[in-house]
């Protein structure tokens, strides 16, 4: 019986290796992807930033700008900045989340410094990938220029380079843009049962 199992299971996995290897044949094409993480579940910064270390590995030179968070101390900034630095380049804009600073002013003028150094990256040719951490939220409270934005990524990013954009509540505007767009569905969150963001796993 064992082997029945064994033989129906190998011709069932070459039948599905034939059909991927037909449709893979078909995949040539290359291009920088505009690259969407958003929704309410946790992970959109966690899986931009495990881009980032895909970059590293594969000798591509990278760039993180990070809106809204601020001077946090993130796991991921100390990590790159102490072991990276050549690697891939942060910038922080930011003064913390809305609720800390409570000054309109003041968080459209560091998402717009943001937004000028993100459009710096995307357009050096050096840069192959650029993570835009959080600036769905500068673009939810209109604190940048949806169309603005999503017209720089389509008519003036570089054919290669790849953009990378979290944050929760992405506009329409930008998901129509992207190539590739997943969304974090929340099913369970410790903090609902008072569990503090702890060091390793929220930053």
């Amino acid at each position: 019986m064992t082997n029945e199992v064994n033989v129906r299971h190998t011709a069932k996995k070459r039948k599905i290796k034939a059909a991927r290897d037909k449709m893979m044949e078909s995949k040539t094409m290359e291009k920088g992807l505009i690259i969407v993480h958003t929704g309410s579940g946790k992970g959109k910064s966690s899986s931009g930033f495990g881009m980032i270390m895909r970059c590293i590995a594969h000798g591509m030179p990278a760039a993180v700008v990070q809106f809204v968070k601020g001077n946090w101390d993130t796991g991921e900034k100390t990590f790159l900045r102490e072991r990276f630095a050549e690697a891939c380049r942060f910038f922080v804009s930011g003064e913390g989340f809305t609720w800390e600073t409570q000054d309109r002013e003041r968080d459209v003028a560091a998402a717009q410094n943001g937004w000028e150094i993100a459009k710096e990256q995307i357009l050096d040719p050096e840069i192959q990938f650029v993570l835009l951490d959080e600036i769905n939220i500068a673009l939810r409270y209109d604190y940048l220029d949806i169309d603005e934005v999503v017209d720089f990524l389509l008519h003036q990013k570089p054919a290669m380079t790849h953009v990378c954009l979290t944050g929760r509540n992405a506009k329409p505007e930008l998901i129509e843009a992207a190539d590739l767009v997943t969304e974090m569905t929340l099913v369970k969150h410790p903090f609902r049962d008072g569990v503090k963001a702890q060091a390793g796993v929220e930053f």
